[in-house]
């Protein structure tokens, strides 16, 4: 019997935002392969009222299709409002109130027999909602900041709970994520420890020398892939950087941080050996992996990076802070090294790794369990399994 797999996403890439939620969709695609499993996806965007949304910024959003093939998933993309820098809990009410005819309409013509909400705010109470109206089991699956930022706001706190309390299943990204919840009084019996995965054939050992050389870098490269937001640390790095004479240091990734991070490195007068890649596509990831000899990620929360994950089924030996689960995943000396969340302990790590460079196989091996294969396989098991329990 085919399993009929409601999605619902707010973090789900679109083509003005190809590396948002890339690991979320990349989950759904994996789910989609197997033939006892339909997945249809709902991805709902959040909109501003009229005249906010007619703002450029919101421009490539307002040109979305609401309906599209998505890399042979249906996509739905219906729209809600949000009020910027203020919406957070207003935005649970307003979404369901915005996608419920859709998912009335979808149930009725094919129905779902359960809910799959792939983050915990606000994606978790609107599946509660949804789960309510529809008569359905649901799922969450908690990744990060929607349990270290949502679930300690005072406002949203309650929802991320009581979602939580009617779910008739939860997942986490990792063993430390479902002690985080456990601690915030989430029962964790019903908690499942789900790992993300990582296209083995995509991300693989390439020739470093070859890939520097590629991307026009000499000596040392020190690698970080991640949002720049103040959480991700990428100011320790720069901070660290003086400590490490002839290391280049590349950012990929973007924010309205990278000026502050800018002036941070003129400073300290190590502006020349920074490198600011943006936005990389996903699929053009690997070879910047291949190219780093380090990938240096010291956020402040995280639950179990994909960057991480990457850079080490690239051979890429990772420094980053003890958050999340990364004592998970450095569990051997070759996957690299946990540190303290200051600069110079994260030059030392970096120092000893560029001096006491690890065989790229070895740490390649660290990834090897983490494959989309397997998170699929574990999925499917997961939502089987709750489905026909009925809603909260």
């Amino acid at each position: 019997m085919t399993l009929n797999v409601l999605m619902l996403s707010t973090l789900f890439p679109d083509m003005s935002r190809p590396n948002f939620g890339v690991f979320v969709e990349r989950q759904a695609r994996e789910l989609a392969t197997r033939p006892d499993a339909h997945v249809t996806v709902v991805a709902p965007v959040g909109m501003p009222p009229w005249p906010l949304s007619n703002a450029a910024r919101y421009a490539p959003l307002r040109a979305l299709p609401r309906k599209e093939r998505w890399k042979d998933m249906t996509v739905y993309r219906p729209i809600f409002r949000i009020i910027p820098k203020f919406g957070g809990r207003t935005n649970v009410g307003s979404m369901t109130r915005a996608i419920l005819p859709l998912i009335r309409r979808l149930h009725a013509e094919r129905p779902f027999d359960v809910i799959d909400a792939s983050f915990f705010f606000p994606d978790g109470p609107v599946a509660q909602r949804l789960s309510r109206a529809l008569g359905i089991p649901y799922s969450v699956k908690a990744r990060g900041a929607d349990i270290h930022y949502w679930g300690a706001r005072r406002g949203t706190r309650s929802m991320v709970r009581r979602a939580a309390d009617g779910a008739a299943g939860l997942l986490a990204v990792s063993g430390a994520m479902k002690r985080s919840m456990a601690k915030m009084g989430i029962d964790d019996d019903k908690i499942r420890v789900h790992y993300t995965g990582v296209d083995l054939d995509r991300f693989e050992i390439a020739d470093r020398p070859a890939a520097k050389a590629a991307l026009g870098f000499e000596g040392p490269v020190v690698l970080c892939v991640g949002a720049l937001i103040p959480r991700k640390g990428q100011d320790l790095l720069v901070r660290a950087l003086p400590l490490l004479p002839d290391v280049t240091l590349l950012m990929a990734g973007q924010g309205q941080y990278r000026r502050t991070l800018e002036k941070l490195a003129e400073e300290l007068g190590v502006d020349r050996r920074i490198g600011f890649l943006g936005s990389v596509p996903h699929d053009r990831l690997p070879r910047v992996y291949a190219a780093a000899d380090v990938m240096a990620l010291v956020s402040s929360s995280e639950g179990l990076a994909n960057a991480w994950v990457e850079a080490l089924a690239c051979g890429t030996p990772i420094v980053v802070s003890d958050v999340g689960g990364a004592r998970e995943l450095v569990d051997r000396r070759e996957a690299g090294r946990i540190v303290e969340r200051e600069p110079e302990a994260i030059a030392a790590a970096i120092s000893d790794i560029l001096n006491n460079p690890p065989d790229q196989a070895a740490v390649r091996e660290t990834a090897l369990r983490f494959t989309w294969q397997a998170n699929g396989d574990a999925l499917l098991d997961h939502l089987q399994g709750i489905a026909g329990n009925g809603a909260d």
